[in-house]
């Protein structure tokens, strides 16, 4: 038998090996529709569910899958939780148990002494959890379940999780109010200084370089700066012009 090629001797991955790669990554998934649905549309949210993943050794989809963004914050799913702890060699055990009012956990560390947690409906009243509609009222066995399993985890395998929160918990978090922009809008870009025209003179060679190259496009090139200029009319233009040169040097 003839031996295997070092192509095929290493499986397909879609790991991003740069920034650039990452970016384009989390672009084309999130365009597509077998993506989660708190990922469609939000390369942000992808490129940060993949970091994380890799902090936590999970391939870029295993991440999108175990990982969601909620209030602003990145959680791991409580079955994720338990996935990462029993596959690092620190477990020695994890034992979860439901009498219909509490439910325990007892896990153990190697070289550890075992620990409990428990978490009980009383627990939940206590926390206003108890009859909350959704999950609380529907599934409040597997709701205990998650945050006794949080509670443990969290408490004998913090650098296991790296600090991630659990999504189950971070759900039940109120999300702060809303107490308005401290300024306008119109306020804010007036604090914002005007692009400088230098700037504009000594950049544009490289941004029609990484266009040509499909590295970045005008609008990306004009958001990111806006965040920290006043781009003015004829700025964006010229900008913009960029991609009609390559589509006409192309033709």
């Amino acid at each position: 038998m003839n031996e295997l090629t070092s192509n095929q001797k290493h499986s397909f991955s879609l790991t991003p090996q740069s920034l650039d790669e990452a970016l384009r990554f989390a672009e084309v998934l999130a365009q597509s529709s077998i993506v989660p649905k708190d990922f469609q549309g939000n390369p942000g949210n992808i490129l940060v569910a993949v970091q994380w993943g890799m902090e936590l050794g999970l391939q870029p989809m295993q991440a999108m899958q175990s990982i969601a963004v909620i209030n602003g914050r990145p959680a791991l799913w409580g079955d994720a939780v338990i996935a990462l702890v029993r596959s690092s060699p620190a477990c020695e055990y994890i034992y979860e148990t439901d009498d219909g009012h509490t439910a325990t956990i007892r896990v153990k560390r190697r070289g550890e002494e075992e620990q409990v947690r428990t978490f009980s409906m009383d627990d939940a009243k206590a926390a206003g959890l108890a009859g909350k509609t959704g999950p609380w009222t529907q599934y409040p066995k597997r709701m205990r379940q998650m945050r006794a399993r949080a509670f443990a985890l969290r408490d004998v395998f913090p650098d296991v999780l790296r600090g991630m929160p659990i999504a189950e918990e971070v759900q039940d978090i109120p999300t702060e109010k809303d107490m308005g922009r401290a300024k306008t809008t119109e306020q804010a870009v007036a604090a914002l200084p005007h692009y400088p025209a230098e700037g504009l003179e000594e950049n544009l060679g490289k941004w029609r370089d990484m266009i040509e190259a499909g590295r970045a496009t005008p609008e990306r090139i004009i958001s990111t700066l806006e965040s920290k200029y006043v781009v003015s009319d004829e700025q964006r233009k010229a900008i913009n012009d960029l991609a009609a040169e390559q589509m006409e040097a192309s033709v």
